[in-house]
């Protein structure tokens, strides 16, 4: 794998995991979900040494799609990254 496609990936899951967090309604998980599994995807599409963009697309998809489906009371990690307030 080159520096270069190894760079991007590692840049990505950085940025999107950095949103990755739970929360009460469906559309905050379908959002967080989105956003830890296009980090997924990108790392994996990496690992295989595929098109970053197709990965991390598939993996929002079905990581939102997950997410979104999820009730609070399954699995619960707090107020999302994106409403906290410091």
């Amino acid at each position: 794998m080159s520096s270069k496609h190894t760079l991007k990936a590692i840049v990505a899951a950085t940025l999107l995991g950095g949103l990755a967090a739970c929360g009460n309604s469906a559309v905050d998980r379908g959002i967080t979900g989105a956003a830890i599994g296009a980090a997924a995807g990108t790392a994996g599409a990496a690992l295989t040494k595929n098109d970053l963009g197709p990965g991390a697309l598939v993996g929002a998809l079905v990581g939102g799609a997950v997410g979104a489906a999820t009730n609070a009371d399954d699995f619960d990690l707090g107020e999302p990254v994106y409403k906290r307030r410091y």
